[in-house]
């Protein structure tokens, strides 16, 4: 997109400086903008000079951005959409011309879930448009503000206040173990559950407790946390070799049974997990925006209709985990 210029500012550079961000690699950014490299340079030299920062540093063999730049991202795309849709609607309203990267930060299993279908519709109703999944963070920060992300799809317990929520989904937990655990014997009580058996918590921020020890203290119970991981998916493999008692939702039922692990009921009233999306209202009319919300609705909606999208995630998995066996 070529954006008019106004009093001596080249206003396409906060075009080349959103893509600069997404990619984070001047070589990565030419490419997007169909330049050569030492264009993309000189172009990245003039936004440092605008903004009186250096936008990209080195790290490494990578770039990454500064904080000037993270606290300008967000403000930066908002205005780009803008101009898109004042110079262009009629073209933006087309998604087949739309060319846009769309960041979802969400569990593992949200990809491993919405993945395949997500990539498909793209293909067929928005080609320009690349979808790129994040990992949920060990910390809490304002993502959706920052621009760092497009859109938020999991269990949302933190989200600032003029962030929009819609709710989508409602999970259990359940518990789990290697087959042939002792805990498996007989009768399985809150008390057998909390003094039999040692657990592993999952946890992105690193805590070693949660709702299920809220659940055994009003029973005058508690159990023994050993540790902690960040994901399902490692503490599946850990529960796999181990006595450890576990617990996961019902979208990580498949991964389970691939790796041969058993699930059971706990038996304490556990409250629902609460799926949902979240986004910040400056992307409410974007039509690329509107078109990733609406798609994820429709597949994740799937799960409360028919067991379409559970075998469609039971293959996904199967075939995760067997390449981590293999």
């Amino acid at each position: 997109m070529r954006v008019a210029q106004s009093s001596g500012l080249d206003l396409n550079l906060l075009v080349a400086l959103e893509v600069l961000l997404e990619e984070q690699s001047v070589g990565g950014a030419a490419r997007r903008l169909h330049l050569s490299e030492p264009a993309m340079s000189r172009t990245l030299g003039r936004i440092r000079k605008a903004l009186g920062d250096p936008v990209l540093v080195r790290a490494g063999r990578q770039m990454v951005p500064t904080p000037r730049a993270l606290a300008v991202r967000a403000e930066v795309s908002a205005v780009v959409e803008r101009a898109r849709a004042l110079f262009a609607p009629d073209r933006d309203a087309d998604l087949r011309t739309v060319r846009r990267t769309l960041t979802i930060l969400g569990h593992d299993f949200i990809a491993a879930a919405c993945g395949p279908a997500l990539f498909a519709r793209a293909a067929q109703e928005a080609p320009g448009v690349r979808v790129r999944f994040l990992a949920e963070s060990h910390v809490d920060a304002p993502f959706l503000r920052e621009g760092t992300a497009d859109l938020e799809v999991g269990v949302l317990d933190t989200t600032a206040p003029e962030v929009h929520v819609e709710m989508l989904h409602e999970d259990r937990m359940a518990g789990v173990v290697r087959a042939g655990h002792p805990l498996l014997e007989g009768e399985l009580t809150a008390e057998r559950f909390a003094t039999e058996a040692d657990h592993l918590v999952v946890s992105r921020r690193g805590r070693l407790h949660g709702p299920i020890d809220a659940a055994l203290a009003e029973l005058g119970l508690r159990r023994r946390v050993v540790g902690s991981v960040g994901t399902f998916p490692v503490s599946l493999f850990v529960l796999r070799d181990t006595d450890l008692v576990g617990l996961i939702s019902g979208w990580a039922l498949p991964l389970a049974e691939a790796l041969d692990l058993v699930t059971f009921e706990v038996p304490l009233p556990l409250p629902p997990l609460r799926l949902g999306m979240a986004w910040h209202p400056r992307h409410d009319a974007d039509p690329a925006h509107a078109w990733l919300r609406r798609t994820l609705r429709e597949v994740l909606g799937r799960w409360s209709a028919d067991g379409a999208a559970d075998q469609g995630l039971r293959q996904a998995l199967s075939r995760f985990s067997n390449q981590w066996l293999a």
